[in-house]
């Protein structure tokens, strides 16, 4: 029997409230926003076509498009679709400028996440959240579903250190594979951090947390110009740190975050070690790619291709470390540490740390790396998350 799933955005339109029928409201969006029942409309047109009065639109990282490049500004620009006005929130500024916000009478967002605590969606909304509460606007959320699901025995850490770690890619402690759905972490911030945010969540229907992408039998929308699959999201999490390195993550080539590679690897080699350590839910398969961005632009690389065997119980997080680890102990005169510069942190010092959100890991994964996978299982428990956002949960 097929689930039948109503993103947030459906469960508006179809129960429109009057408050959002007249006065100016804001949309915080891009173009991996679409209705459930009509994959091929964009929510902006959706919600004009059902009469909200939307007068201004936000984007985040990678632009209303979602295809613009990894970590590249993007300018404001008008909408070719509705006509309406883009304030960029990955450029010149981070959060909604406040003299936009008060010209509305509130805000509505609605972007697709994909469970990873370091993917930028969730902190332009952190900032959204942050300057609805100061300009004393509502902010309704149009939920989703988590595409790596929302169990959360399945959560993996470490928790975000925000003394040492803090940046646009993690403003709260959470673990990285966090199981909530946009909508429950809005919930749970807005008590974290005290914002007394008037915040209303429309939820998804139909959508239990034990299920990932593939259970919806709904297409999934290319999220950013790398992320184009559930396979790639249910990978991220874990290959994601292959970006602080001089290991390409195949960007440019038909499975980025799925495969790490460069022309000195030793697959068959590699993937005989990663085998021993028997982690779950993955194989691996020898592969040759030629990326189309740095490291190793316009060369071919010798490769590991993530095999995902039982997606209910791969852990992204363990086998990303674990695989790092391994390569840091077998290639320790051609592996590299390095910078990966962005719009939010020009030099690109300290990657790594940033996304593994621990201040110290890098230098312990360093000094033994055997001893560091074998302490991984404990590492990246968070059995606490579990209870901290039990009150913010939304689905059974």
């Amino acid at each position: 029997m097929s689930i039948q799933i109503s993103y947030g955005v459906d469960q508006l339109i179809e129960n429109l409230p009057d408050d959002l029928k007249t006065g100016h409201w804001g949309l915080v969006t891009n173009n991996s926003a679409t209705r459930a029942s009509i994959p091929e409309l964009q929510t902006r047109k959706a919600l004009i076509d059902a009469g909200v009065p939307l007068t201004q639109l936000f984007s985040p990282e990678h632009g209303l498009t979602a295809q613009a490049d990894d970590g590249q500004s993007v300018e404001d620009s008008t909408d070719s679709l509705t006509g309406l006005p883009v304030c960029s929130l990955y450029g010149t500024a981070m959060k909604p400028p406040i003299h936009l916000l008060r010209e509305l009478d509130g805000v509505i967002y609605d972007i697709p996440d994909i469970g990873a605590r370091f993917y930028t969606y969730l902190w332009t909304l952190s900032h959204v959240m942050d300057a609805c509460a100061y300009c004393d606007l509502k902010l309704v959320i149009l939920d989703r579903p988590n595409p790596i699901s929302g169990d959360l025995s399945r959560c993996e850490g470490p928790m975000l250190d925000t003394r040492n770690c803090r940046s646009f890619m993690g403003r709260a402690s959470m673990p990285i594979r966090y199981g909530l759905t946009v909508g429950e972490f809005a919930r749970w911030l807005n008590h974290k951090w005290d914002l007394q945010l008037k915040l209303e969540v429309i939820p998804v229907s139909g959508w239990t947390r034990e299920l990932y992408w593939p259970d919806t039998e709904l297409p999934f929308i290319a999220t950013s110009p790398s992320v184009k699959n559930f396979e790639t999201a249910l990978c991220y999490p874990g290959t994601c740190f292959f970006e602080a390195t001089n290991l390409s993550i195949g960007r440019g080539t038909d499975h980025p975050f799925q495969q790490i590679g460069s022309p000195w690897l030793e697959p068959l080699k590699l993937r005989s070690v990663l085998r021993s350590y028997e982690l779950p839910g993955v194989d691996w398969a020898t592969t040759r790619f030629v990326p189309n961005v740095d490291p190793w632009e316009n060369e071919s690389c010798n490769g590991l291709q993530l095999q995902i065997t039982d997606h209910k119980i791969f852990e992204p997080v363990r086998t990303g470390l674990t695989m790092l680890a391994v390569i840091r102990k077998f290639y320790s005169s051609r592996f590299r540490w390095q910078g990966y510069p962005t719009l939010v942190n020009p030099t690109g010092k300290n990657h790594f740390e940033l996304l593994i959100g621990q201040y110290y890991w890098r230098t312990e994964l360093e000094d033994d790396p055997i001893k560091f996978i074998e302490e991984l299982p404990d590492r990246l428990a968070v059995d606490e998350w579990k209870d901290e956002v039990q009150p913010f949960l939304l689905y059974e």
